[in-house]
């Protein structure tokens, strides 16, 4: 069984309960805001607010001053989503990072924008830096960040965390952070490389993905949200590359339903997949590029051509002006569709970053924030590293569900 997850509502403090576990319990809120609206824009933002130490992070955004910090949220009230989730936010059980982030920072005007009001937050444990027992890594040492079910430092590093200004129905939500890798049927789990003992063990979610139902109106959007391993970091044996195509081929086996889906269950026990019917959007930073990177294309592809879903395939306005050409000595082609830049002299730039709705909820606009050079709020994404995160804010707008 895994942490039962949390959900506050950031603008007040946050209530612990004393049963196994954190439960941060709602505090009674009236119904969402813009209940006569006619969009819903949901984003995703690997943000890299994470810190080299647990509790870190808390001690950042406890003032109003952190840079990193500053911009994140700057870029946050530029795209006004209803529905955000940050990767990348490191984990605490009390939810201190996530209530000061959105008292200090994001309900707070960054350099004169509107602030940002989340009345309702979903956090949940995270794979990273909970030690498996096991050499993960090879390295000959039981221990570290590499032995970890997730790569950190520490227990909940590099973990996710979702606003909302919609109320998240968190009795509902479900997640699949202790899902083992080897129930996978026809995995990539490289058997050779792991033993018996460590394949019982090993969990294919390198954070966790999430389920979440958000009230919207008088629908249920799930809002499906994870981050899978990034594809590198390993030797021959590939089991990054490999975890990642099965961590992204969880997700649309998830949204897919029907028979060959029957395998999932969730930190409950619950077995079966996303019902059939449901209004869904699956999002985050999923590390996998259709077309470039080191990442197996084969799952990612599958997913963004689920006939479910719809890929709305943003752009951003800097890689719009700068589409096709030719950038370093590989004559690499800069795709309009990055949403990330890893430097590397050109060839770190990649799709990585995912929102992709059901068919159900019809698409009006979506983009990538990433200014023009020289436009209102290029500073926030400019330079190795920029001040905010080397990802992207990445946003659709919805039309809403009646």
């Amino acid at each position: 069984m895994g942490v039962t997850p949390a959900i506050a509502q950031t603008s007040a403090p946050l209530q612990v309960s004393s049963v196994s576990g954190t439960l941060i319990q709602p505090i009674p809120y009236p119904d969402a805001p813009h209940e006569q609206a006619q969009s819903l824009k949901v984003a995703t933002f690997n943000a890299s607010l994470n810190r080299p130490a647990e509790g870190q992070l808390a001690l950042d955004l406890a003032g109003p001053h952190d840079a990193q910090a500053q911009a994140v949220a700057e870029i946050v009230q530029r795209n006004a989503p209803d529905i955000l989730l940050l990767n990348e936010f490191d984990y605490d059980s009390q939810g201190a990072s996530a209530r000061l982030f959105s008292e200090n920072y994001l309900k707070v005007s960054q350099r004169g924008q509107a602030p940002a009001n989340y009345p309702y937050t979903y956090l949940a444990p995270s794979n990273t830096g909970i030690q498996s027992g096991a050499d993960l890594d090879g390295d000959g040492i039981v221990g570290g960040p590499g032995d970890a079910f997730g790569y950190g430092d520490f227990e909940g590093q590099f973990a996710m965390v979702l606003y909302s200004k919609y109320p998240i129905d968190a009795a509902n939500a479900r997640t699949f952070q202790n899902f083992l890798w080897k129930d996978m049927p026809d995995s990539q789990l490289p058997g050779e490389y792991y033993s018996e003992l460590v394949q019982s063990v090993l969990r294919l979610p390198s954070k966790s993905v999430w389920d979440v139902p958000v009230k919207v109106g008088k629908s249920t959007v799930h809002i499906i949200a994870s981050h899978p391993t990034p594809p590198v970091f390993d030797g021959a044996e590939k089991r990054n590359k490999r975890r990642n195509h099965d961590e992204i081929r969880l997700l649309n086996d998830y949204i897919s339903g029907g028979e060959d889906s029957q395998y999932i269950y969730d930190d409950n026990g619950t077995h079966g997949p996303l019902e059939s019917g449901s209004k869904f959007i699956v999002l985050g930073d999923l590390n996998s590029d259709s077309n470039t990177g080191e990442s197996d294309p084969a799952a990612i592809k599958e997913l963004r051509t689920n006939p479910l879903l719809v890929d709305p395939k943003p752009v951003s306005e800097k890689c719009s002006a700068f589409a096709g050409s030719r950038i370093g000595r590989s004559a690499l082609m800069l795709d309009a569709l990055s949403t990330a830049d890893f430097g590397r002299g050109g060839k770190g730039v990649m799709r990585v970053d995912y929102v992709l709705p059901a068919k159900a909820l019809p698409i009006l606009d979506s983009g990538v924030y990433w200014p023009a050079t020289g436009a209102s709020g290029a500073d926030l994404t400019e330079g190795l590293p920029p001040v905010s995160s080397d990802h992207r804010l990445v946003w659709v707008n919805l039309q809403l569900p009646k």
